[in-house]
């Protein structure tokens, strides 16, 4: 159901929800909690937005307020962050002290420009599909990695030039030429171990993720790098690579290199630091 003046409201938006969830959109959840005066929409209306800013279920008022919230959705999707907007007159903004756009103390104001000078306070809720970590490679830390990954979370992904290599460890694994090029939210771990190594990094710099690690010393870093030229990655492509991969905690075992690359992977989901490659 969309936002129309002829069926304007939704009652319930949890099958939309589970629709778009199971298709792996991203969404934010907008959802009235307050409203004072005069407003077209009450408490507890809600309405599902998608990355693009469109109303796709449900209805949180006329124009006065989908503009203002569809733009903040938006950008809570992107952040992957919740907000709350505050859309009020712009008289009573001036009496707060804000102006349309800004956030005082995880607020974000917004001008209400309709004739009924009503104000609303909306909450929105991004809902982002799982984060992916894709695994290159069938080397010992990529197999100890893979038995973490589930557990913080994260979907996992195991690929490699042979897919057989996988064979008893319970993955269905994948080959480079069957892997989808686009995820938001993926982060790529090669660990080949000099098996396929210049392979497996050329084929990460055709995906789109959030950070390249690469489970090997900065000498096998450098020695790659002549090589990865030569195939036409760029040196501000070589330069994203995080290798050696996983934080600095001593690791010399499988399992503790492992650790070190997972605990460094959730630091990057949840401080949000690390934009998109392309």
């Amino acid at each position: 159901m969309t936002d129309s003046d002829d069926n304007p409201m939704s009652f319930d938006i949890a099958a939309t929800m589970n629709h778009m969830k199971e298709g792996g959109d991203q969404f934010a959840v907008a959802t009235v909690v307050r409203t004072v005066s005069v407003t077209a929409a009450k408490p507890g209306a809600k309405a599902i937005i998608n990355a693009d800013g469109d109303i796709v279920d449900g209805w949180i008022g006329g124009g006065c307020a989908k503009s203002a919230v569809t733009k903040a959705a938006v950008k809570a999707i992107k952040d992957g962050e919740p907000k709350l907007v505050s859309l009020q007159p712009e008289e009573l903004l001036a009496e707060s002290g804000l102006k349309a756009g800004e956030e005082n103390d995880g607020v974000l104001a917004a001008n209400n420009m309709c004739p009924s000078r009503g104000s609303m306070d909306i909450f929105i809720e991004p809902i982002l599909c799982e984060p992916e970590i894709l695994i290159l490679g069938a080397s010992p830390v990529a197999r100890v990695l893979a038995t973490m990954v589930e557990s913080f979370s994260f979907k996992l992904t195991c690929a490699c030039e042979d897919p057989s290599l996988w064979d008893g460890a319970g993955i269905n694994a994948l080959s480079y030429e069957n892997l989808i090029t686009s995820h938001d939210h993926r982060y790529i771990v090669v660990s080949t171990q000099g098996s396929g190594d210049t392979v497996a990094l050329q084929k990460a710099m055709l995906l789109q993720c959030r950070r390249v690690c690469f489970v090997g010393s900065h000498r096998k870093m450098a020695h790659l790098q002549a090589k990865l030229l030569a195939l036409g990655v760029t040196q501000k492509q070589i330069d994203s690579i995080k290798g050696p991969a996983g934080l600095d905690i001593g690791g010399v075992t499988p399992q503790e290199i492992a650790l070190s690359i997972m605990a460094e992977l959730v630091a990057l989901r949840r401080t949000k630091s690390v934009p998109a490659l392309d």
